[in-house]
């Protein structure tokens, strides 16, 4: 069966000269990441240190009461390591007035938890004059396992082209500690979370079936030809393509001879000659 590899010291190189280039286009110095205390925000967090500098990387810390209080702990710990600035903004006060006006369920709750998250982000990347960092793998993206407008919205996703096992192998390259690497992953939405239970696949068997479809372009049934469950194989592919809506641009009608989105197209950095 297919194993996922990873050249390391590549993609350290390239992660890090990339958040330089993004930088410079935006024309930003400094960067604020929220950080989680969980191994995409550390191995974000450590990338744009050696990218950026510590001084211009600070580090958003948004728990939630007494939700993920180790993880809380654990952040701090990674910002006193890298020797950064921190801000700890506790989103407890911001949601319960919210929830207490809705009959709310926990996916509900947790969706607005990551938005709020992600205001108070927007906030801070004003207050410091920086852009914003997401966190987000690939493996995430690919199957929607992110909030919309929530950990999705970001200025630059420096790991959004490395699966959940290559974010590990690159973490454990660049010597991020055991006490981050080792944690079950977990949004921290409710009490008893996690990544691998809510999805209902273990990251190993998701990013297999993942690299196989998306990168090698392998049909479903190929896929289980390879080794894999063909009830497994469907459940990502549905996954894949329900949640193509959070990759793309909100539809727009067109109407005129150009129309954002569809024919108004430019790359993200493009400048007219005559600007």
């Amino acid at each position: 069966m297919i194993e996922l590899t990873l050249n390391k010291e590549f993609a350290r190189k390239y992660i890090v000269e990339f958040i330089r280039e993004e930088s410079e286009k935006i024309g930003l110095k400094k960067t604020v990441i929220g950080l989680s205390g969980g191994i995409d925000s550390t191995l974000s967090f450590y990338l744009s240190v050696e990218a950026l500098g510590n001084e211009n990387v600070i580090g958003i810390i948004m728990p939630y009461g007494e939700l993920g209080e180790k993880s809380k702990l654990d952040a701090i710990k990674i910002t006193e390591i890298l020797n950064t600035e921190r801000e700890i903004i506790d989103i407890k006060a911001m949601c319960d007035p919210y929830f207490e006006m809705e009959d709310m369920d926990r996916a509900r709750k947790g969706n607005f938890m990551a938005r709020t998250r992600m205001a108070v982000l927007f906030d801070k990347s004003k207050k410091y004059s920086a852009f914003v960092t997401g966190t987000s793998n690939k493996s995430e993206i690919l199957v929607g396992y992110t909030t919309w407008y929530g950990d999705m919205a970001s200025s630059i996703l420096p790991l959004g082209d490395l699966y959940k096992t290559q974010v590990r192998i690159l973490a454990r390259y660049l010597g991020i500690p055991d006490f981050i690497l080792n944690k079950i992953p977990s949004a921290e939405l409710w009490e008893g979370q996690s990544d691998e239970g809510e999805m209902g696949i273990t990251y190993d068997e998701l990013d297999k079936i993942l690299y196989l479809l998306v990168d090698l372009r392998k049909k479903p049934d190929e896929i289980v030809r390879e080794g894999f469950d063909k009830t497994r194989v469907n459940k990502v592919l549905k996954m894949v393509f329900n949640s193509h809506f959070k990759r793309k641009f909100p539809p727009i009608p067109k109407i005129s001879s150009r129309t954002v989105g569809i024919d108004f197209l430019y790359f993200r950095d493009y400048r007219p000659p005559y600007l």
